[in-house]
């Protein structure tokens, strides 16, 4: 049975390379992403590098894709190993670049992911200033969710110094990250 997961999986990264339909490229990146939600997979995905394509998917154009692959992320990143090799891969930025979705759901995971990987070592990157101006902004989302997510990053993974730093900043700029459509 537990080869014929990784047979299945590598199936699924293999379709996702070759197929030019972009509902297939959905469908099967959404199977993925499922199946990132079972530390049973961690270990083949690491090896079929799912990780890599969730990371390069969140480059792309299209909406659904990167929503589907910023949620893998978020599932995966749980585990340790994974947490770490996002790090390591230079993946917080393309995670922060996706608080500026419109989708609400790709913002939502993208929140939740950056929180998982905030560690000591980590915490400039995941907490710096423009993320935190973005949390502000998200904590008066009319979204519930969205603003209760930002709330809780802001008061568990941030100082007072740099909510008050970012607070400060945001009263002299109409620019930011556009908050979510609903």
């Amino acid at each position: 049975m537990e080869l014929g997961r990784l047979e299945y999986l590598q199936a699924l990264v293999t379709e996702f390379q070759v197929t030019d339909s972009p509902e297939a490229k959905e469908q099967v990146l959404a199977n993925l992403a499922n199946f990132a939600y079972d530390p049973k997979n961690y270990e083949y995905l690491r090896q079929l590098q799912v990780l890599d394509l969730f990371l390069d998917t969140l480059a792309e154009d299209s909406e659904t894709l990167v929503e589907f692959a910023i949620g893998g992320l978020c599932n995966l990143c749980l585990d340790k190993t994974n947490k770490d090799y996002i790090l390591e891969a230079n993946g917080v930025e393309p995670i922060i670049n996706c608080l500026s979705s419109s989708n609400e759901e790709t913002v939502m995971s993208a929140v939740t992911t950056l929180m998982y990987l905030t560690t000591p070592q980590s915490r400039q990157q995941t907490t710096a200033l423009p993320v935190v101006e973005c949390m502000l902004r998200f904590s008066l989302s009319a979204s519930r969710r969205l603003s209760n997510l930002a709330t809780v990053f802001l008061e568990d993974y941030c100082t007072p110094l740099q909510v008050e730093e970012a607070r400060n900043l945001s009263k002299h700029t109409a620019v930011g990250i556009p908050l979510p459509k609903d």
